[in-house]
C-alpha cells in the first residue's frame, strides 16, 4: 500500500539526508551525537518508523497504535459530492457492502444521510460520524453539511479533527461555501488535502480549480495526480509521485490496476510532476536543496517532503477523481493515511482553571488524566447522545467523569462508537478516538475529566443567528410536545435560539437562514407530531450608537421605610471598528476614590447590560457599545444593589438618544451563477434590492456575480432568480456583516415598532 511505502520513504529519505549532512559537516563527535539524539527524538514522534523508534515504542506502545489513527472531516460547498465520496470510502474499506446514492432514489439513500429529510431533499443537515479501516490504519470520518445554514456542524467537526478533505466540484470550482470552509479550517489550524470531484461531468477542468485554489483561497497547492481522460472518457489517474497510471475497473471500481503511463500523457505528466516538486520545494528546505542542485528526487523523498509540508500547513496536495463513477477514491484514502497527521502530530492544549487558565499541552497518552470535549449532542432513542473527542487518558464504561464546566460528577452508563445512526457498544476508548456516551447531561462545548485535573478546552466559534420566525402550536393540547421539541433543538444546535417577544408574547425562533428554520419546523411536525403555525420571517436587526454621550442620573425613591438611592455619572461611546476588543459590550469603571462602594459596581454593570439588551429604537440588542463610569454618589442607608441597577438602566435610556443611535441590518455575501445572456437583468435586480455588486467574472458560458445584499431584501429571491433566468440561475448566500440601514428605512422601522407597541 502507498501508506507503507510512504513510511519506508520517510525513513530512507530523511535518514539519508541527515547522514549526508553529517558526513559533510566538520562537527566534532559530541556535536554529532547531540544532533543524532535530537534527530532520533524528533523522528520517533513521526509515524510508525519501525527500527529507528523501536526503543521509544517498546517504552510507550500506545504511540504505535495512535500513529495508525486518522481523524478526518469531509467538507465542501453544497452539491460537491461529499456524502457520495463518504459512501464510496465506506464501501471500499468494507464498512458497507452496497452502494446507495444520495436522495434515496432506490428507497435506501446514502448511509451517512440517516435522517428522512436528508434523503428527501438530497442534502446533509447534520454531521454524521463513522469509522473504517484502510490497510492497518483506523480512519474516523465526520461527513459535514455543505449548506451555509448548517455551518455550525462544520465548525464543531473541524474543532475536534486532526485533518480534513476539502472537496471541490471540477465544474463549479471554488464556490462561496468552499471559502467559508477554508476559513474554518484555518481558524482551527487543520491540515488538509483537496479532492477535485466530478471529473466525469461535462466541462470538468481540474486545472482551472487548482488555479482558483491558489487565487481565491490563497492556498499553496499542486496536483499529485493527472487524469487519464476527462468527462465521459475518464478511466483513471496518473500518480505524479510514482509516475504510474492507476486504472479503475470492476462493477464498482473496486479493482485498481497499476499500469505504465499512456505515451500520449507522459510529457504532460512529467511537466506536472516537475511543477509539484517546484511548489513543494518552496516550503520544504530538504527538497529545495535537491531541486536547486538538479539532483534526482526519489519517490520516498518526495512523499516525505509532501507530508512535512502538509502537516505544517504550508502545502495542500490536490487529488482528483469521480466518487459517483468510482474513480480515484482508493488513491485519496492512500493520500489521507500518507499525508494527514495522526493525533500525536497535532498540538492540542487545554486551559488549567486552577492556574488562571494557563495553557497546558496535551500529550495524547492513554495513561494521562482524562480530558475529553463534548462537541455535539443528539436526542437518541435511549436519551441524550453526547459525542466526545478524547484528547488525553482513557474512558471506560461505568467510569465516573467530571464536567469541568459545571463541576458535576456523572457515570458513563453506555459507551458507543458511531456509524452514522448505527451504534457499536464498546467497553473503553483512549486518547485520539471519537466516541459517544449515553445518559450524560451536558451542553455542547463542555469538557470532561476524571476529576484529577481541572482543565477546559477552548470553545468553538458560534455565529450569531440572522433570521427569526414567530411560531406557535396549532392547538394548546400539544403545547408540552412543542416545548419539548424547542428545548431539544436549542440544546443540540447552538445557532438555533428560542426567545419570547415581550410585547406580543409570541415564541420566536432564530437561526442561520430560511432553510435552517424550515427544517426545524418540519422536524417538529415529523418527530413530535406537532403542526406549527409560522409567521413571516423577520430579520435579526441590531442597534448601535455613533457618537459619545454623557449621563448623570440620580435614582431616588422614598416611600416610607428604607428608600432607594443611587447616582451614576459617566459616558457611553461606540467601540470603533479598528479596536480589537472581541466584545460587543464593554463596561469600564474609571472612578477615582470610593464615591460608590465597590460592592455595587457589578449591579451597575448588570443594569447597563440589561438596558443594552433592548434598544429604544426598535427594541433590538445594542452592540459595539462601551459604557464608562467616572463618578457617582451613594447613601449610607438607602443605597442598594437594586437602586444602582435601576440607576444604570434609566441612565442608559436617558443618554441613548443623545448618542445618535442607528439600526444595523444583516448583510449577506451573495454569489450568483447564471448564463451570460441574463447578466444584465440579474445585476439590475441586485441593484433594485439595494445590493452592492463587488465582483463579476465569466466562467465558460456563465456569469458569476458576487454582491453584498441586505438579508431583508432577499426573501423569495430564489423564485425571482428562476423566473429571470428561465430556471438556469442559481445562488448561495452567507452572513457577511451587520451594517447601518438607510435613514428612510430606519424611520419606517422605528414607526412600525412604535405602532406595534401602541396597539
Amino acid at each position: 500500500m502507498a501508506a507503507r511505502r510512504a513510511t519506508r520513504g520517510v525513513l530512507r529519505g530523511v535518514l539519508s539526508s541527515f547522514l549526508s549532512r553529517e558526513r559533510a559537516s566538520p562537527l566534532n563527535y559530541t556535536c554529532c551525537n547531540s544532533a543524532k539524539s535530537t534527530f532520533l527524538d524528533g523522528f520517533s514522534r513521526a509515524r510508525g518508523v519501525a527500527g529507528l523508534a523501536q526503543a521509544v515504542q517498546e517504552r510507550e506502545p500506545w504511540r504505535q497504535a495512535l500513529e495508525k489513527v486518522r481523524n478526518i472531516g469531509i467538507s465542501a460547498h453544497i452539491d460537491s459530492g461529499k456524502t457520495t465520496l463518504t459512501e464510496r470510502v465506506l464501501f471500499y474499506t468494507g464498512r458497507i457492502h452496497e452502494i446507495h446514492e444520495v436522495r434515496g432514489k432506490d428507497g435506501v439513500g446514502a448511509k451517512m444521510d440517516s435522517m428522512d429529510l436528508e434523503r428527501e431533499k438530497g442534502i446533509t443537515i447534520q454531521s454524521a460520524a463513522t469509522y473504517c479501516t484502510w490497510g492497518d490504519y483506523q480512519v474516523n470520518i465526520i461527513d459535514t453539511p455543505g449548506h451555509v445554514d448548517f455551518t455550525i456542524e462544520v465548525e464543531r467537526a473541524l474543532r475536534v479533527l486532526d485533518g480534513a478533505v476539502l472537496v471541490l466540484c471540477s465544474v463549479g470550482g471554488v464556490q462561496s461555501q468552499s471559502i467559508t470552509v477554508d476559513r474554518q479550517m484555518r481558524r482551527y489550524d487543520v491540515p488538509r488535502v483537496a479532492f477535485i470531484n466530478k471529473l466525469d461531468r461535462s466541462g470538468a477542468d481540474p486545472w482551472k480549480v487548482i488555479d482558483q485554489l491558489r487565487k481565491k483561497l490563497k492556498l499553496h497547492c499542486a496536483a499529485v495526480q493527472y487524469p487519464v481522460g476527462l468527462e465521459t472518457e475518464l478511466q483513471g489517474l496518473v500518480d505524479l509521485i510514482q509516475m504510474k497510471a492507476f486504472i479503475s475497473k470492476g462493477a464498482h471500481g473496486e479493482i485498481v490496476v497499476e499500469e505504465e503511463i499512456p505515451p500520449a500523457l507522459l510529457e504532460a505528466a512529467t511537466e506536472k510532476r516537475r511543477e509539484l516538486i517546484e511548489v513543494v520545494s518552496e516550503v520544504d528546505e530538504e527538497l529545495a536543496e535537491k531541486f536547486l542542485s538538479d539532483e534526482a528526487i526519489s519517490v520516498d523523498e518526495l512523499e516525505a517532503a509532501i507530508r512535512r509540508a502538509t502537516i505544517s500547513l504550508q502545502f495542500v496536495p490536490v487529488f482528483m477523481g469521480s466518487a459517483f463513477k468510482n474513480k480515484g477514491v482508493q488513491l485519496l484514502l492512500d493520500g489521507v493515511t500518507d499525508y494527514l497527521p495522526c493525533p500525536l502530530e497535532v498540538t492540542n492544549y487545554a486551559l488549567d482553571q486552577t492556574k488562571n487558565e494557563e495553557k497546558v499541552n496535551l500529550s495524547g497518552s492513554p495513561n494521562a488524566p482524562l480530558v475529553a470535549l463534548a462537541f455535539k449532542l443528539e436526542e437518541g432513542r435511549f436519551g441524550q447522545l453526547t459525542y466526545l473527542r478524547l484528547y488525553d487518558g482513557t474512558i471506560r464504561r461505568g467510569d465516573f467523569i467530571v464536567n469541568s464546566t459545571t463541576g458535576r460528577k456523572v457515570k458513563v452508563p453506555r459507551l458507543v462508537r458511531m456509524h452514522a445512526d448505527d451504534m457499536e457498544d464498546i467497553q473503553q476508548a483512549s486518547a485520539g478516538e471519537i466516541v459517544a456516551v449515553f445518559g450524560v447531561e451536558c451542553a455542547s462545548g463542555d469538557t470532561f475529566t476524571d476529576g484529577s485535573v481541572k482543565y477546559t478546552m477552548t470553545s468553538m466559534n458560534v455565529p450569531e443567528p440572522v433570521m427569526s420566525l414567530a411560531i406557535a402550536p396549532s392547538s394548546k393540547d400539544v403545547g408540552q410536545q412543542f416545548s419539548k421539541a424547542l428545548n431539544r433543538f436549542q440544546k443540540e444546535d447552538p445557532t438555533f435560539r428560542v426567545s419570547l417577544d415581550p410585547d406580543s408574547g409570541e415564541t420566536i425562533i432564530s437561526g442561520m437562514g430560511e432553510l435552517h428554520l424550515d427544517i426545524y419546523v418540519e422536524r417538529i411536525k415529523r418527530e413530535y407530531k406537532v403542526d406549527a403555525v409560522v409567521g413571516k420571517p423577520q430579520v435579526n436587526f441590531r442597534e448601535t450608537i455613533t457618537q459619545k454621550a454623557e449621563f448623570d442620573y440620580l435614582h431616588r425613591k422614598q416611600s416610607g421605610g428604607q428608600g432607594q438611592y443611587g447616582r451614576v455619572v459617566g459616558y457611553v461611546e461606540p467601540i470603533e471598528e479598528g479596536e480589537v476588543t472581541g466584545k460587543k459590550f464593554e463596561f469600564k469603571n474609571m472612578m477615582i476614590g470610593q464615591a460608590i462602594p465597590s460592592n455595587f459596581i457589578p449591579s451597575i454593570e448588570k443594569g447597563f447590560v440589561e438596558a443594552a439588551n433592548s434598544g429604544s429604537l426598535i427594541g433590538h440588542p445594542v452592540e459595539n457599545l462601551r459604557v464608562v463610569l467616572t463618578d457617582g454618589a451613594s447613601h449610607q442607608v438607602d443605597s442598594s444593589d437594586l437602586a444602582f441597577k435601576l440607576a444604570a438602566l434609566y441612565a442608559f435610556r436617558e443618554c441613548y438618544h443623545k448618542a445618535s443611535p442607528v439600526i444595523l441590518e444583516p448583510i449577506m455575501f451573495v454569489e450568483l451563477k447564471a448564463p451570460i445572456e441574463f447578466q444584465g437583468p440579474v445585476m439590475g435586480d441586485i441593484n433594485r434590492r439595494k445590493g452592492i455588486i463587488v465582483g463579476s467574472e465569466q466562467d465558460g458560458d456563465d456569469a458569476v456575480i458576487t454582491a453584498h445584499v441586505p438579508l431583508n431584501n432577499m426573501f423569495g429571491y430564489s423564485t425571482g432568480l428562476r423566473s429571470m433566468t428561465q430556471g438556469k440561475g442559481e445562488f448561495t448566500m452567507e452572513y457577511y456583516q451587520h451594517a447601518a440601514v438607510p435613514q428612510d428605512v430606519q424611520a419606517r422601522l422605528v414607526k412600525e415598532y412604535q405602532n406595534k407597541r401602541g396597539s
